[in-house]
């Protein structure tokens, strides 16, 4: 994988970069929509592609290894041909989703076994066999198979945790090494650094996997329940002992704020749910601050989502529509309602982008957190 630093903020440690990789460039920093089943919930890849504009999409692991299974992706040709992506993918290794199975999996030193969420059936994942799969799926990117532990998790817990992931890590690594990619394009595996909250243990996980010298790097373990300040904190310690010259991939993060205040910490890629997940609740985020669109104070207002900006998905309809739509429980609400989100995170995306090349990303970023985060 060839990562490029194009700028670097003077004031924090935000950078503009790219990555390239045999499916196209990915322009950091990132924010990659999930597409955990192969889709994104409401949205087709073509209008992802064409209209959002998305670089890179996730998918998962432990879904897809369920359901369709490996046999009828790897009779497609991989993931990319499946689902109609030839750009990037990622896939997460399923640790977070076996982790929040909670009743239905035991971790033991040999991997996971878990029930399935869909008909109750026993599986195993172990590190060698979730890069089995992620070969099977094709993703560019893929992950090697962690252990997240909950929130708040005591120290010795903790410690334990992050011992067991990265015994998992060696495994995954030499099976990543000893096998070859299945379709003709070049496949990278990242390091998950774990370690909860606690400071000590975030920089044990970072300096152990900085010194495997991978492609790129990731963090995990956070958005889990504790406060902002405690993420922002063991992502600070995290990105300073990782290696500048490789992508540092925050795990399943979060708000525009968030984003803007992880991207000041020198982190590159971004998933998360949020923007579909909210829309479909009727909770939009726009470059002024949050709206509920449930609210009966936009039952008239007629003026659109979103003005004066370059997301073309926000100015057709108007708010008083979009609130009709998602009060009468219209598929077709949800799915703007998701747009308009993906549309603004991927904004973000851009601008930040656009002001770290322009040596004026702090002063932007400090002026859109409090007005991306107020209520309207």
């Amino acid at each position: 994988m060839k990562f490029t630093i194009l700028n670097k903020d003077k004031s924090t440690r935000a950078r503009a970069g790219k990555i390239q990789t045999d499916h196209g460039v990915i322009e950091t920093p990132m924010f990659m929509p999930v597409a955990t089943l192969g889709a994104i919930k409401g949205v087709d890849q073509t209008y992802m592609e064409q209209q959002v504009k998305a670089q890179i999409i996730l998918s998962n692991t432990y879904h897809l290894y369920l359901r369709p299974g490996t046999d009828v992706i790897r009779a497609a040709g991989g993931l990319h041909k499946f689902i109609s992506w030839q750009k990037p993918l990622l896939t997460d290794s399923g640790g977070y989703q076996i982790f929040s199975l909670a009743e239905r999996r035991k971790v033991k030193e040999e991997g996971v076994t878990f029930q399935s969420h869909i008909d109750g059936s026993r599986h195993l994942i172990t590190p060698e066999s979730a890069i089995d799969i992620q070969r099977i799926l094709g993703s560019d990117i893929m992950m090697a198979l962690d252990e997240c532990p909950p929130y708040p998790s005591d120290h010795h817990a903790a410690k334990k945790s992050m011992e067991l992931t990265h015994r998992w890590l060696n495994r995954c690594c030499k099976r990543f090494d000893e096998t070859n990619p299945l379709y003709g394009h070049k496949q990278f595996m990242f390091p998950i650094v774990q370690g909860s909250t606690h400071k000590d243990l975030r920089k044990i996980s970072a300096e152990t996997i900085a010194q495997l010298g991978r492609d790129g790097n990731a963090i995990g373990g956070l958005s889990v329940g504790e406060p902002a300040d405690e993420m922002y904190e063991m992502t600070d310690i995290v990105t300073s002992i990782l290696p500048e010259d490789k992508p540092r991939y925050l795990m399943g993060v979060g708000t525009p704020a968030n984003l803007l205040e992880s991207i000041a910490l020198g982190v590159d890629l971004f998933d998360c749910v949020m923007p579909t997940r909210n829309g479909r609740n009727g909770w939009l985020f726009t470059q002024n601050g949050i709206i509920n669109i449930k609210n009966k104070k936009w039952a008239n207002d007629f003026s659109p989502i979103e003005e004066g900006t370059d997301l073309p998905a926000n100015t057709q309809y108007s708010k008083a529509y979009l609130r009709h739509l998602i009060q009468s429980h219209e598929m077709v609400g949800l799915q703007l309602a998701s747009l308009h989100n993906l549309h603004l995170y991927l904004w973000i995306m851009r601008e930040a982008r656009k002001h770290i090349l322009d040596n004026t990303f702090a002063e932007w970023k400090t002026k859109m957190v409090k007005q991306l985060m107020q209520r309207i």
